[in-house]
């Protein structure tokens, strides 16, 4: 059973992962620090609007913000995002093992449907030539309305 408490942060770090500027975020920090200015420049949005975007990350815990004079970096905090990987972890589990019990019951209908076939009619004494024989050419039809200029 998640806690209460747990299942907040659960609730935050998706809520923050539900939208793709915030996860580009994420993985532009994954890859290194950067200053708020550098990480908005790409997302095209005011500074105010990507701001909302970067306190939702802070809240959810999945950034850290430190200041060095006037200039504010972002740091990728992994730990929120490794609790949700291993609350994920156990329905991936279970969705595994019905998956699989899924996979075992249609190949055991493709068998018993495959063994249950009629015999095929029989056909026509084949060529043992191993060539094929190109189709006839079709004719064209009649010529199709023309434009007027």
């Amino acid at each position: 059973m998640v806690h209460s408490e747990d299942q907040a942060t659960l609730d935050a770090v998706f809520a923050a992962l539900s939208d793709p500027t915030r996860r580009a975020v994420l993985e532009t920090l994954g890859e290194r620090s950067l200053s708020v200015t550098e990480l908005a420049e790409p997302h095209g949005m005011s500074l105010t609007g990507f701001m909302k975007h970067l306190r939702v990350l802070e809240d959810a815990g999945l950034i850290s913000r430190t200041k060095a004079g006037r200039i504010v970096r972002c740091e990728l905090s992994p730990q929120p995002m490794q609790e949700a990987a291993v609350w994920l972890s156990r329905y991936e589990k279970f969705w595994t093992g019905h998956l699989d019990a899924l996979a075992r019951f249609l190949y055991q209908q493709e068998e018993t449907e495959w063994k249950n076939l009629p015999p095929p009619p029989p056909s026509a004494p084949r060529s043992r030539s191993a060539g094929t024989t190109p189709s006839p050419r079709k004719k064209s039809g009649a010529p199709g309305p023309s434009r007027k200029r």
